[in-house]
């Protein structure tokens, strides 16, 4: 898959694009294939080492996504593949794929 990377703190031009691995879920952690991500100025100052949250390096930036279930690991009962959803995830949203934690991904409304 396809992912936006952080690999180096800085502005937005010393972003990369590179295929990486598609995600795996453990228990309660789901796989989202994303459709849509917000770009916010806490992005911003996340990949300048500025934001109070600093993922470990590299990094995907990208707080809020909204996409499809791809995948559901134990435990989670509340979503299931082929839901549309939303996810405030904090970063991992500059890809194709996301894996995050199922309790901070919600049903998206019918409509």
């Amino acid at each position: 898959m396809k992912a936006v990377l952080c690999e180096k703190h800085g502005l937005p031009n010393t972003l990369v694009i590179k295929d990486i691995p598609s995600p795996k879920p453990a228990a309660n952690e789901v796989i989202i294939s994303i459709k849509a991500c917000s770009a916010n100025f806490p992005d911003t100052l996340m990949i300048q080492n500025l934001y109070q949250f600093k993922p470990e390096l590299p990094f995907s930036p990208g707080a809020e996504v909204s996409g499809i279930i791809k995948e559901v690991g134990g435990g989670v009962k509340h979503l299931k593949v082929g839901d549309h959803v939303l996810s405030l995830c904090g970063w991992g949203g500059f890809a194709e794929e996301l894996k995050v934690a199922a309790n901070v991904v919600f049903p998206m409304p019918p409509g």
